[in-house]
């Protein structure tokens, strides 16, 4: 047992070398070998510097920033026709590029890509980044990149090039029926490279309504899937999303290429390497201007009396 076990080692250590794709430490087997994420830097060099994602996003050290206003989504509220397709790695919207950003403290304005998903097995931990040391049990990313750029690659070689959205999940007791096209549509792609149509969609359905979208962290970093270009603004939203256990569950029906069951959909967190996390300062202008009103009717107050 012991020497069949060294000699599977082995040999999967050889086909390593051979040059297999990259794959999700969930897909690494004897049978199926690749490159999982300890070994990313085999696939490409950026995977191994210093400015990575996800991160460990620990809030007693994070750093207010006032400037982080709230994002002006353009046509997220439009419905559209969009392809839905498993890329044997995840499970990948693709967006029409009228759907832009901008706000927030990004430097200018950003066309939409496409959205994807990150989750765990069965409605188990999942999420890319982590609060805390706490992992959720899906994050979604919509990818969007500068106006100027015509594909993700071009916008990666721009420091600030691409800026993502991310969004963590939590179950909830009660099914959220604004994804059920998306989770309905699994079933059709449970293979990779299948694809189906989703039709009368809108990204706002996808998200927190926008008045619980002010509250957010902010960091420089990459792409957390090969190439790992290090060409990413971060915004990580505080507020969840919520979906049922059985929706949850319904993501680990797809299959990787390899026939296995694609779960634990994530890069593991890397080091901030003395990178500061920023948080927005929605809630504190919330505040001033609670302080502002109950400024004026304290000082409408007094008059009344003085007058009186």
């Amino acid at each position: 047992m012991l020497l069949a076990t060294v000699l599977c080692l082995f040999a999967c250590s050889m086909k390593i070398v051979s040059g297999a794709d990259w794959c999700y430490q969930s897909e690494v087997s004897c049978n199926y070998t690749c490159r999982g994420p300890e070994v990313w830097a085999a696939v490409s060099e950026h995977c191994s510097g210093r400015l990575q994602s996800p991160v460990n996003i620990i809030t007693r050290k994070m750093v207010l920033d006032e400037r982080l206003t709230s994002f002006e989504l353009i046509g997220y509220q439009e419905t559209f026709h969009g392809r839905l397709t498993n890329n044997g790695h995840t499970v990948q919207l693709d967006l029409p590029d009228s759907i832009r950003i901008k706000g927030g403290n990004l430097p200018t304005t950003y066309k939409a890509l496409q959205l994807h998903l990150h989750w765990g097995k069965n409605g188990g931990p999942g999420s890319e980044h982590t609060i805390d040391g706490e992992r959720f049990p899906m994050e979604m990313h919509i990818v969007h990149i500068k106006e100027e750029y015509d594909s993700l690659s071009q916008a990666a070689r721009d420091r600030t090039g691409v800026a993502v959205l991310g969004f963590f999940f939590q179950e909830s007791q009660s099914p959220n029926k604004k994804f059920d096209p998306l989770i309905n549509a699994l079933k059709y792609i449970t293979e990779p490279n299948n694809s189906t149509t989703l039709t009368g969609v809108s990204v706002e359905k996808f998200i927190p309504p926008r008045e619980n979208m002010t509250n957010y962290f902010r960091y420089d970093g990459s792409l957390t899937t090969p190439n790992c270009a290090e060409a990413v603004v971060w915004s990580v939203f505080e507020s969840t999303i919520p979906l049922s256990r059985d929706q949850l569950t319904a993501f680990s029906q797809l299959e990787y290429p390899d026939g296995k069951q694609m779960v634990d959909t994530y890069r593991p967190v890397q080091p901030l390497n003395g990178r500061l996390v920023y948080y927005s300062g929605g809630h504190v202008a919330l505040v001033s201007t609670v302080l502002l009103v109950m400024s004026v009717l304290v000082s409408s107050a007094l008059s009344l009396q003085t007058t009186g």
